[in-house]
């Protein structure tokens, strides 16, 4: 059975019939329905507002906040913390390098691995984006108190440990 997340409905079987979802109290397909929208409502005006800002997509984004915390990082170590694939990160550390928001270099130790790093003008950039970013992250979290956000914290956490350990396809590198 496929569920979808943009609509309250689901497809039964391989005709693609679709019916009207029913909901049934606790029922785990709903909780996941409302944890996607709540995401993607979330996720949408953090995604506006770094691209309005610094002409950032989610992935540029996600790619100079890890450099921003983590410091100089291999390309292979990158990707997977922002879930992209060896062909899509390379894509990305490109065109970042084209920007002049990241420099690339071999490792000293294995030529190769390529290590990404800031610089100047992305540490800027990605500096200003992220506090930004942080700012709106605040506001929109602000609806929640401090309990409210450690008992949300908890469960997401116990939540995605359960789905890690039961599924089939491990994360690369997390």
């Amino acid at each position: 059975m496929l569920y979808i997340i943009d609509a309250s409905m689901f497809v039964k079987d391989s005709r693609t019939r679709v019916e009207p979802m029913r909901k049934t109290g606790s029922d785990s397909v709903h909780t996941w329905l409302i944890l996607g929208k709540a995401y993607r409502a979330i996720l949408r005006p953090l995604i506006a507002q770094y691209q309005k800002d610094s002409a950032l997509i989610l992935s540029d984004f996600g790619i100079l906040e890890v450099l921003l915390h983590k410091g100089p990082q291999p390309v292979s170590v990158i990707g997977p913390k922002v879930d992209l694939n060896d062909g899509s990160i390379s894509v990305a550390v490109d065109r970042l390098y084209e920007r002049g928001l990241v420099n690339r270099e071999e490792s000293p130790n294995d030529r190769r691995v390529r290590v990404v790093s800031l610089t100047a003008e992305g540490k800027k950039v990605i500096s200003a984006a992220f506090r930004r970013h942080a700012a709106q992250i605040e506001s929109l979290f602000s609806v929640l108190s401090a309990d409210d956000q450690a008992q949300l914290q908890t469960l997401l956490r116990k939540l995605g440990r359960h789905a890690e350990s039961v599924s089939s396809l491990k994360p690369r590198g997390g």
